[in-house]
C-alpha cells in the first residue's frame, strides 16, 4: 500500500515532510486537510492528541509530528537524501538543531500569526517580542552558519530549516547584518524538493494573515 500523507500545502509543518518525501522521490499520496475534504480532516483529529497534521499512514502505521515522519522515512523509506546520519552522536546533533527551526524560529514566528487570526491585528508588543525573539534567533544561526558543512542531499536540517525561515522572514526579514542566513535561505529556497512546495502553495498565499510580501 502506497504512504499517504495528510495535510495542507500552505503549512509549514507539511512542507517539512514533504520536502524529505521529494527530496528521495518517495511514492506517496497527498490528502488534502481543508473543509472541502471532511473525511481526511476527520482521519487526523482522531490520529493524534490535538488532531494536527501532517499525518503520514504506512499501512495500518499511522506516524504524526514532521520530525517524527521525517525519521519514520529515513528508517523504512530510506533514499539518495542521507536524511539522519547513521552515527548516534551526529544524529543527535541534527536533532537538536531540528528543534531550533521549529521552536526558536517557527514557533515564534507564529505568535504573530496566531494573534492577526484571534484578534484581527497584530499588536505593537506581540510585534516588539516577536521581532526580538526572531533577531536573536537569526544572530545566533548566522554564527552557526559559518561552521556548517552543508550536505549533498536534504537533511532533517534543511527539511526544518526551509519553511521555518521561509515564512519568518515574511515577519521580520533577515537584515542586511546576516548574509551567511540571507545568503543559507536564498540556497534552500532554490532546492528543488523546497521551490516545488513553494510552488505548490501558491495559490493560498493570499491567505498569510499578515500579508504575504511581493517576493520569493
Amino acid at each position: 500500500m502506497m504512504l499517504a500523507l495528510y495535510g495542507h500545502p500552505f503549512s509549514s509543518y507539511t512542507w517539512k515532510a514533504l520536502i524529505a518525501l521529494y527530496a528521495n522521490a518517495t511514492p506517496f499520496v497527498f490528502r488534502m486537510v481543508d473543509p472541502n475534504h471532511p473525511e481526511n480532516v476527520a482521519r487526523v483529529q482522531a490520529a493524534s492528541p490535538l488532531g494536527k497534521f501532517p499525518l503520514l499512514v504506512d499501512g495500518e502505521v499511522e506516524v504524526f509530528e514532521a520530525s517524527s515522519i521525517i525519521e519514520y522515512l529515513a528508517l523504512h523509506h530510506p533514499g539518495p537524501a542521507m536524511l539522519l546520519p547513521a552515527d548516534p552522536d551526529e544524529a543527535l546533533r541534527m536533532r537538536m538543531f531540528d528543534r531550533v527551526f521549529d521552536n526558536y524560529v517557527m514557533n515564534v514566528m507564529q505568535e504573530s500569526v496566531a494573534e492577526v487570526i484571534r484578534e484581527g491585528a497584530l499588536s505593537a508588543p506581540t510585534r516588539e517580542r516577536v521581532h526580538a525573539a526572531l533577531r536573536r534567533s537569526y544572530n545566533w544561526i548566522d554564527n552557526w552558519l559559518a561552521t556548517y558543512r552543508r550536505p549533498m542531499t536534504v537533511s532533517l536540517i534543511e527539511c526544518a530549516a526551509a519553511p521555518s525561515l521561509f515564512y519568518a522572514d515574511w515577519v521580520l526579514q533577515i537584515p542586511d547584518e546576516f548574509a551567511l542566513l540571507r545568503a543559507w535561505r536564498a540556497h534552500l529556497l532554490a532546492l528543488p524538493p523546497v521551490k516545488r512546495c513553494i510552488d505548490e502553495a501558491r495559490p493560498w498565499r493570499q491567505f498569510f494573515p499578515l500579508g504575504a510580501p511581493d517576493r520569493d
